[in-house]
């Protein structure tokens, strides 16, 4: 057998296998006596097909007929009540589940919809929901329930009264089935609340009663479960004397769900109660159903813990001290169930399997519940009372409940406010976490917590003192190091985006050699597009509250060189990406001055993406440029219209081109004046806070150069004293007295002659030569003599913070108390021109001095 004879049988059996496929395909096909029983007539209206189709139809048809009941009832409800309810009602008796879904489902809508307008209409629909309410089925049975619940809302009292009430008395005996009381129980919690208390009192609380004290748990469980709604429905005085009785019955029940089920109850009915109950009933009845829990019964213990925080909170008005010191222990055994302490640290004891998960269970509603208990046992005791606790539950051997530790820091971090540095360590262990599941519940609000948590104040306003967080930022480094190398980008980026609040936190020189980089190497080298996007959005922040002019320069240097001009393309896109951010944070100006250029000259990049992409920013680009003082720009950018539109080969960068030089055209007409407006004061916003950077920039350098100044000349003080050497007071008229000195040969004369120096040394030396010299505007803050009076305290994170606050007061040009560097300014050149007005008088004093010093040696002489 040759090789084309091989592979020609060889596509033989390749056809007979799919001729094998194909024939199960063949027989599912219908037959034609199928087809026809499946055939209905055309002519038939809708009522009439409804009819036909559920005497004589298949299941798929019946399911469409019920399906589509509701809107055969708005088309003709007369008919669809006469002919096609009835035929619904008697297939319903040998229906599937899917049938009985669907038609609790249509009779749910057409109750809802008030598209009923007989009231013998409702009667029937409501018969067919009651007779269906005990279905041997309990998917079926517990969907017509949920129907016919949903319906009281909508039903009015009367039709409530007779169509759901009345049997509801016979269906609520012991007599009936189980699940015939289980919705009796249920629709009486639901009834309550459409009556008066009355009527509530007088016609439901007998079954109630009854309900509350069955033979069957399950049946208590839910009555017990639905007197919150009863409670509610009688109001205050008629609870008191008719609700608490029987949950105290039902409080000490035998079964444990019917024990959880009375206190679930309790503590959403505490702010029912007053404190004389509370005190003599609740909390006696609370402690013994704790300590039951706690020593023998371990399923109760988990919705107990659940529960702990709202109870505490409800029963800490009427506490006395010896109370509240019993729950705040025994909230601290919940917190270390399960564990026990070596060496400091919480380690899991041996347990079997589920009691094991039980254990964790309670520990992880202890965690979720901690900010109630911190605001229970006061935020100023936390440390001798809750913070061994709260370090046991950030190093839980559990992830579980170290990631709802770590969901819920931010309100601890709020309750503790200036004592917020206890945690500072717990923080940064959670930094630190091995697990991603806890490092991403930290993040969801990382910004507000690392705010709180280096504040000294109540807030995290810009009037609060940054205070330092030991081990803050190589924690911060480590986890992002740690989400970069997982899997999980969606961390990694949410983890990118709350690295904006750094500038408010750290200061920029941390933020330059400890970050800058790393988000540089993110956008050059990872390979998810959205976390290189958040990356670059986080370097545009830095930037653009980087108070360094070198450091900003050279981070726009980086930027242009490895993006802008980038060997990779997919770099010369992110820098596009960095346009439109950057066009967003920055002034009009500023983006025009540092970023526009390059983006214009990616007009010729070789690849097409980039054309493409830069084609698609061109209208944002001409937005930020301002005319007449930009003009060049605007020549710039109609260069690279020109060019693309005359020399673009790519078929999607041509059109792309065409469509935006359309939008270029549009772009001045159409926008209204308001949004222009708007955006003009946004962009005006921008550049003055540019320029106040600029200026704290300037006063930070005067108040440096200000302080080597006088740091040098207390150097030289302290060298002349060790030498012995001192200046003499009257050094300024040294000069003149020396002449004086040599002409005159008598003793009187020289007398005389030191007299008129002393006289003329009264005003200070310094004054007198300043005096002379004209004031320099840019000095005004560096001198030694002025310093004490034109420059006030400077506090970096205080300008920081100020920087960062978005109120619009922040930036107007009055001065304020949120404005210290603009205060500075002012008060600096106030100083100038008094100091300058006071040496100026001096100057004249002196020339009247010296006038008359010449006129005494003139007439010593005679």
């Amino acid at each position: 057998m040759t090789f084309n004879q091989s592979s020609l049988f060889g596509q033989i059996d390749d056809l007979q296998d799919l001729a094998i496929i194909e024939r199960p395909i063949r027989r599912s096909l219908k037959t034609a006596e199928e087809i026809e029983k499946l055939t209905v007539d055309e002519d038939l209206n809708d009522i009439e097909r409804a009819v036909y189709l559920l005497s004589s139809g298949q299941d798929v048809q019946r399911a469409s007929v019920v399906i589509n009941l509701p809107n055969l009832v708005r088309q003709n409800p007369a008919e669809t009540f006469r002919r096609v309810v009835p035929k619904v009602r008697e297939v319903l008796h040998v229906a599937g589940v899917e049938m009985q879904l669907a038609a609790a489902g249509s009779f749910l809508t057409i109750l809802q919809d008030d598209i009923i307008l007989i009231q013998t209409h409702t009667h029937s629909i409501l018969q067919i929901v009651l007779l269906n309410l005990d279905h041997r089925d309990a998917v079926v049975s517990n969907a017509w329930l949920e129907t016919l619940l949903s319906a009281i809302d909508a039903l009015p009292k009367e039709t409530i009264r007779q169509e759901i009430l009345n049997p509801l008395v016979s269906k609520a005996q012991l007599s009936q089935s189980v699940q015939a009381r289980l919705a009796s129980c249920r629709i009486l919690g639901k009834v309550a609340g459409k009556f008066e208390s009355q009527i509530v009192k007088k016609d439901l609380l007998p079954l109630v009663r009854s309900l509350c004290q069955d033979v069957e748990y399950e049946v208590r469980s839910c009555m017990c479960h639905q007197l919150e709604n009863i409670a509610r429905g009688i109001g205050v005085d008629h609870t008191k004397a008719v609700v608490l009785p029987e949950l105290v019955e039902l409080a000490r029940d035998e079964g444990s769900t019917v024990r959880l089920a009375a206190f679930d109850t309790i503590v959403n009915l505490l702010e029912m109660f007053d404190n004389d109950d509370r005190t003599r009933v609740i909390f006696p009845l609370v402690k013994a159903f704790c300590e039951k829990c706690f020593k023998a019964d371990e399923a109760v213990l988990a919705s107990l813990s659940f529960q702990y925080g709202r109870l505490c909170h409800g029963l800490s008005g009427s506490f006395t001290e010896e109370q509240h010191l019993w729950f705040l222990e025994f909230y601290k055994k919940l917190c270390i169930l399960g564990l026990h302490l070596e060496n400091g640290h919480c380690e899991s004891q041996a347990y079997p399997l589920e009691l094991e998960r039980k254990y964790e269970l309670v520990r992880k509603n202890c965690a979720y519940n901690f900010p109630a208990m911190v605001l229970f046992a006061d935020p100023k005791c936390f440390l001798s009372e809750l913070y061994p606790t709260f370090s046991s539950l950030c190093n839980d051997p559990e992830i579980s409940v170290r990631r709802t530790v770590a969901a819920g820091f931010h309100e601890v971090v709020k309750l503790l406010g200036s004592n917020v540095h206890y945690i500072h360590k717990e923080l940064v262990a959670l930094l630190q976490d091995d697990s991603l599941e806890v490092l991403d519940a930290l993040t969801n609000t990382l910004q507000d917590t690392l705010e709180l948590a280096t504040s000294r104040g109540e807030g995290a306003g810009p009037e609060s003192k940054q205070v330092s967080v030991p081990d803050l930022i190589p924690a911060l480094a480590a986890a992002e190091q740690k989400t970069a190398a997982s899997l999980r980008w969606r961390v990694h980026e949410k983890l990118l985006q709350r690295y904006s609040c750094l500038p408010r936190i750290i200061s920029g020189d941390q933020i330059y050699f400890r970050f800058l980089q790393r988000m540089f190497t993110i956008i050059t080298t990872n390979n998810v597009l959205p976390v290189q996007r958040e990356a670059t959005r986080t370097l545009c922040v830095f930037l653009r509250y980087n108070r360094k002019l070198e450091q900003r320069q050279e981070i726009i240097g980086k930027v242009v060189d490895q993006l802008a001009q980038g060997r990779s393309y997919w770099n010369r896109l992110r820098y596009l990406d960095l346009c439109e951010i950057a066009m967003e944070l920055f002034s009009k100006s500023y983006f025009c001055k540092h970023f526009l250029v390059p983006a214009l000259e990616l007009v010729s990049d070789p690849v097409a993406n980039v054309r493409y992409k830069l084609c698609c920013l061109l209208p944002r680009l001409k937005s930020t440029i301002r005319l007449p003082a930009e003009k060049p720009m605007l020549q710039q950018l109609e260069f690279c219209v020109r060019r693309l539109l005359c020399r673009e080969k790519d078929k999607d960068v041509v059109a792309t081109i065409r469509k935006t030089v359309l939008e270029l055209d549009k772009i001045d007409m159409t926008e209204p004046y308001h949004k222009r407006h708007e955006r003009d004061l946004l962009d005006q916003k921008k550049e003055k806070e540019e320029t106040l950077l600029l200026e704290m920039e300037q006063l930070e350098r005067q108040q440096s150069e200000g302080k080597l100044t006088i740091d040098k000349h207390s150097d030289k003080k302290r060298r002349d004293s060790k030498t012995g050497l001192t200046i003499p007071k009257n050094l300024s008229g040294s000069a003149s007295g020396a002449t004086l000195s040599s002409s005159a040969g008598k003793e009187m004369k020289k007398a005389k002659l030191a007299r008129s120096r002393s006289l003329s040394s009264h005003p200070t030396t310094p004054k007198m030569v300043n005096s002379d010299k004209p004031p320099k505007g840019k000095e005004t803050g560096s001198g030694p003599g002025t310093g004490k009076g034109s420059l006030l305290p400077m506090n970096d994170d205080a300008l920081r913070s100020h920087h960062f606050s978005t109120t619009p007061t922040s930036m107007s040009p009055t001065p304020s108390a949120s404005m210290p560097v603009l205060i500075r300014s002012n008060t600096t050149n106030t100083l100038d021109h008094r100091s300058n007005g006071a040496k100026d008088t001096q100057s004249r004093k002196l020339s009247i001095q010296r006038k008359s010093n010449s006129f005494g040696m003139q007439s010593g002489r005679e």
